[in-house]
């Protein structure tokens, strides 16, 4: 099911279909330099499978984006509730496969679910975290307006910057 679109790509549900691509991805070292370490295929299809119950249980979550042009999976991107230093909030995520860097696709991606997720959810505040070191994700979240509120530390993943926007701030963009 589409959920959203936007000049460029298509986000859409996961389907079981969508896990060679997804494998290609998530297993990828250098995409997922930011994580303890790459997903193998069991945790890629563990990730799609609670994107899906995510659908059904929340009525969104972690959406494939699918490129307009090429039908190719670019990554993914969607809101899904994440423990964010001991609370769970509504989490804007975005993962997108290292040969798509720099084109601007993450941004057009997390914008398009920031609108979404003000227009469709009931949350006055947005977040997202992401390692200290992922210096790409956190000028993203900055290029979709959010500001870092703060930090801590994760046993697993060390220090974890938090950012968030407010929809009294994302209506006045």
């Amino acid at each position: 099911m589409v959920i959203l679109e936007t000049d460029r790509l298509i986000l859409r549900e996961y389907t079981p279909d969508d896990f060679s691509s997804l494998l290609e991805i998530l297993s990828s070292p250098v995409t997922m330099a930011h994580y303890p370490k790459p997903y193998d295929e069991k945790g890629t299809r563990r990730w799609i499978s609670w994107s899906m119950e995510n659908y059904e249980k929340l009525g969104f979550g972690w959406w494939a984006l699918v490129s307009k042009e090429t039908g190719a999976l670019l990554g993914d991107c969607g809101v899904t509730l994440q423990n964010i230093d001991g609370k769970l909030l509504p989490e804007i995520g975005y993962h997108i496969h290292h040969s798509y860097w720099r084109q601007g696709f993450g941004k057009e991606a997390a914008t398009a679910v920031r609108d979404w997720a003000f227009t469709h959810l009931d949350y006055d505040t947005l977040y997202s975290y992401m390692t200290e070191g992922n210096t790409a994700s956190w000028r993203l979240a900055q290029a979709i307006g959010m500001e870092q509120i703060g930090a801590y530390e994760d046993e697993e993943d060390g220090l974890l910057r938090i950012y968030a926007i407010t929809k009294e701030k994302w209506a006045s963009l």
